[in-house]
């Protein structure tokens, strides 16, 4: 990607689909699992590079992407005896894509299943009750999946 295109603004030339303006920053695998890491709580380069086995270099860019889209924010940190480094923390817009990965790991569990269950369950921190990913209306009903459509905003002349 060009340093002179900035991938968190509106820019004249982006598509108008925002499913395709997403993946700009989300579509390549890594940039999902990088993030998966950093929900665990695993916000520096090396535990980051470490759990995913991921080359450094790719790691370095897909890191720097995800802070350019603002998706996360960079803060330093220094060990003693060491120099500074930065460790990698979910802005708000970081932090609303917990409910895409959730939606990819319920696919995946029940679609993809492993034979010895799913590796992680979701579930309300307080209650222990298990949820799931899927459409609500503003008054908070669930909306069965069949019941959905995806249609073009008239007034953004699509």
């Amino acid at each position: 990607m060009s340093s002179a295109k900035k991938v968190s603004g509106p820019v004249d030339d982006e598509p108008a689909c925002s499913i395709e303006r997403s993946l700009r920053i989300l579509g390549e695998r890594w940039s999902l699992l990088v993030l998966r890491e950093i929900f665990a709580g695993r916000n520096r380069f090396a535990e980051i590079q470490s759990s995913l086995g991921v080359a450094p270099n790719l790691l370095s860019a897909r890191l720097k992407l995800l802070v350019e889209a603002g998706v996360l924010r960079t803060r330093t940190y220094q060990e003693p005896g060491s120099r500074h480094r930065l460790s990698y923390h979910l802005t708000p817009a970081g932090e609303e894509l917990r409910i895409v990965l959730a939606a990819l790991q319920q696919w995946g569990d029940r679609h993809r299943p492993r034979p010895s269950g799913p590796s992680a369950l979701r579930r309300v921190r307080s209650t222990g009750e298990a949820v799931s990913v899927g459409f609500v209306d503003e008054e908070g009903r669930e909306v069965p999946y069949a019941d959905v459509d995806f249609m073009a905003d008239p007034a953004s002349g699509g």
